[in-house]
């Protein structure tokens, strides 16, 4: 049966969610021989084909190559890893990093006995260090499909029939590829925001936001989900005047704990960020030499003008398909344009199969890396598994933000009974020895059962501990087992223990 809209997945569950958010995964190396270089022999049939070279397709690519099949992994950016790996989840991630330090050298080693004389920031070195980082990787992803016997075509394919791609070469000229199976994986883009036109230099969208040439004297982040607030973070530390505006009432979008988000905020604000929630974005005018940006309140009210250098346009992502050719097999989108699939995650036609951003469930690379698996084992096995109950988000800021489950809202709204525990990392000793002690750890569980149903944390590291929580509900834990659980002491994990202990009895050390 084919669905354009999926109910929210329980624990286990296979199907993909129809929970959608917001987020963000290479050069290349040709290889040796005209025939290597991604010239695919018309007469040859490969077991599969996929369309695309982002974490969906790299990750199912190499997996089939594993299984034995014959693979072929068309890419038309020339460089394997899609958005995250390129311009999304790694590149930013990098500026995140070195960001933080450099803001950390100017306010804070100073507490820690640390003095250092006059600093200052070296745009470009911290570019090339970004660059340098994906290029190292990349560079393995393509090591990894030679490994595998992965045959990596360079160009743009499109469908010529339900078996055949057509594909333009990015070396000129053009070939085709036929595929038994066939696996798409297309990704998705930034969604632009209505009245401006992105040319990711006044107006830009996260892809602009890591390659800029210059500090901008002010910024305007229209979204304040997870890639405005990232990358909002990273040009505030260096030195950037910025704004965010969200037409919700809080941060984070609507996956983010209610809590969470409050103090997060907080934070942020701290650290310089301003906000103005419950607010839209009516219009905006890029002529000038700057950018005005038109807001009133989300319900109707007095306009505002906010001036900026910058507008970063971070309203969401959509699915990738243009000039796909769906239309040459009769395949469709939804109302939101994603491919509607199954629970093999099979099209209408039987053969053709897509994951991650291009069809239903969040845009996060780790998902789809799951779905890539799962998609091959039910290829080559027939079973496959993807928990959609305990896919885990992060968000990179400093302090990390990170989550999995259900939040306190949604249970309320559901009418599940609950309880919940917290503890700070005010009251943790190696957060304390660290002098990073902002944030806590929260944890929810069923009233009756105990069973955890959601972790939310803000905090250092929350992004590596978040896994413990992955795996707690993974395997259905109680908030008992985890608090009946040794944690090495100091560790900012006891935070995570801690907490567990004060949702099903009490914390000790607070």
């Amino acid at each position: 049966m084919f669905r354009s809209l999926v109910p929210r997945a329980a624990p286990r569950a296979i199907r993909p969610s129809a929970v959608s958010r917001s987020t963000f995964c290479a050069p290349n190396i040709y290889f040796q021989g005209r025939s290597r270089r991604g010239y695919a022999s018309e007469a040859e049939e490969k077991d599969l084909v996929i369309i695309g070279g982002g974490v969906a397709g790299y990750v199912a690519a190499i997996k089939a190559g594993q299984s034995g099949l014959k693979v072929a992994c068309i890419e038309k950016r020339g460089a394997l890893g899609g958005t995250c790996l390129n311009v999304g989840c790694i590149p930013s991630k990098s500026l995140l990093n070195n960001s933080h330090l450099y803001h950390q050298i100017l306010h804070d080693t100073k507490h820690r006995g640390i003095e250092v004389g006059e600093v200052k920031v070296n745009l470009q070195a911290m570019m090339q260090a970004k660059d340098t980082s994906v290029a190292g990787l990349t560079k393995g992803v393509e090591f990894l499909f030679k490994k595998n016997n992965v045959e990596y075509i360079k160009g743009t394919g499109a469908f010529q029939d339900e078996h055949t791609i057509a594909v333009n070469l990015i070396d000129g000229g053009e070939t085709t590829v036929r595929g038994k199976n066939i696996l798409i994986a297309t990704g998705s883009e930034a969604t632009p925001f209505p009245g401006l036109t992105i040319d990711e230099k006044k107006v830009i969208t996260s892809t602009g936001a890591i390659a800029m040439q210059e500090v901008p004297k002010k910024m305007v982040v229209i979204g304040g989900g997870i890639i405005g607030l990232e990358m909002g973070s990273v040009w505030s530390r260096l030195g950037s005047e910025v704004t965010v505006v969200e037409f919700l009432g809080q941060i984070g979008g609507p996956g983010m704990d209610a809590e969470v988000a409050k103090q997060t905020q907080k934070i942020l604000q701290k650290q310089g960020m301003k906000f103005k929630l419950n607010t839209k974005v009516t219009k905006g005018d890029a002529e000038g030499e700057g950018v005005t940006i038109n807001t009133e309140a989300a319900k109707g009210g007095k306009e505002e003008l906010l001036d900026a250098d910058v507008v970063l346009c971070a309203i969401g992502r959509r699915p990738y398909t243009n000039g796909l050719g769906l239309e040459n097999i009769g395949l469709e989108t939804d109302d939101r344009g994603r491919l509607i699939i199954d629970q093999e995650y099979r099209t209408k036609i039987q053969h053709i199969r897509a994951i991650g951003d291009v069809t239903f469930g969040p845009m996060l690379a780790h998902k789809a890396e799951e779905e890539a698996v799962a998609a091959i084992e039910y290829l080559t096995k027939g079973y496959g598994h993807v928990n959609y109950g305990a896919i885990p988000s992060v968000m990179y800021t400093h302090p990390e933000v990170a989550w999995v489950g259900q939040n306190e809202q949604e249970l309320k709204s559901a009418g599940v009974k609950y309880k919940v525990g917290s503890f700070p990392f005010s009251a943790n000793s190696r957060a304390k020895t660290n002098l990073d002690t902002l944030g806590f750890v929260k944890m929810l569980s069923d009233a009756e059962t105990d069973r955890i149903l959601g972790i939310h944390i803000v905090g250092p590291n929350a992004g590596e501990m978040i896994a413990e929580g992955v795996l707690a509900i993974e395997y259905g834990a109680s908030s008992e087992d985890v608090a009946r659980t040794s944690h090495a002491h100091p560790t900012l994990s006891e935070a995570f223990k801690e907490a567990a202990m004060a949702t099903y009895d009490k914390a000790i050390h607070y």
